[in-house]
């Protein structure tokens, strides 16, 4: 373990008419402790999980690789400041990291595979070809697998959105060997109740009016997919 808790400071907001100190469940004080090297943050669209994923992110010193912002309609000078007002507890120094997002992979994918073209080493870090040769699934996965073999702290934002459900399988098993092996901590926010079935992981519910730790068959996720096929027998 190396990030062991996470504690939202809400009594310090500067505002709460903006972005992202107006989203309700980020308005009340929280603490996260975590006991698990794989973490899950689960949710409904707009309830705030990737919000503080995004938070936690930036306070941890991790770059966060994005397009740049065109749109013009609206100006948020709070938009990226909800870091500030978190506090965060290492156990024994802080780690280096990094940030996945399946929405801008194919963009970091071109640039890994130019610096390749410069200097083929490289390739090592991501599986040994260039990625956009790959399906936009096998990328991800190649891209993963060989990242995380690398002592680190891991955020992942919704990573299900590219991988098909074998291949969300693929990726838990992953998550087994890399957390038995001990050099990886991982925060996910999901929607996938493949992924929210790995065996240990700790789930909060950005769902209620307070996030909490929650079970596996507590989640929304798990729910639904069950009445679902409950149904179609």
């Amino acid at each position: 373990m190396y990030l062991t808790s996470v504690r939202l400071r809400s009594e310090d907001y500067p505002t709460d008419r903006y972005y992202p100190f107006n989203v309700p469940i980020l308005r009340l004080p929280a603490e996260l402790t975590f006991k698990s090297r794989v973490v899950f943050f689960v949710g409904e669209n707009g309830s705030g999980k990737s919000t503080l994923l995004e938070a936690i992110t930036r306070k941890c010193g991790i770059h966060i690789w994005d397009k740049p912002k065109r749109h013009l309609a609206h100006h948020n000078p709070y938009e990226t400041k909800l870091s500030k007002y978190i506090t965060v507890t290492w156990a024994n120094g802080h780690v280096a990291g990094s940030l996945f997002r399946a929405e801008t992979f194919r963009d970091m994918a071109d640039f890994l595979d130019d610096v390749a073209l410069c200097d083929p080493g490289r390739l090592e870090y991501h599986g040994g070809r260039i990625l956009n040769t790959l399906s936009h699934g096998e990328g991800i996965l190649s891209y993963l697998s060989n990242r995380y073999k690398i002592k680190g702290l891991y955020v992942l934002d919704e990573p299900e959105a590219a991988l098909s459900p074998a291949s969300q399988v693929k990726f838990l098993e992953m998550l087994r060997h890399l957390d038995d092996a001990g050099h990886a901590q991982f925060i996910i926010a999901t929607h996938s109740p493949i992924l929210l079935s790995y065996p240990g992981g700790q789930i909060f519910s950005f769902d209620q009016s307070r996030i909490r730790e929650i079970d596996y068959e507590e989640t929304a996720h798990y729910k639904v997919y069950k009445r679902f096929f409950e149904d179609r027998e």
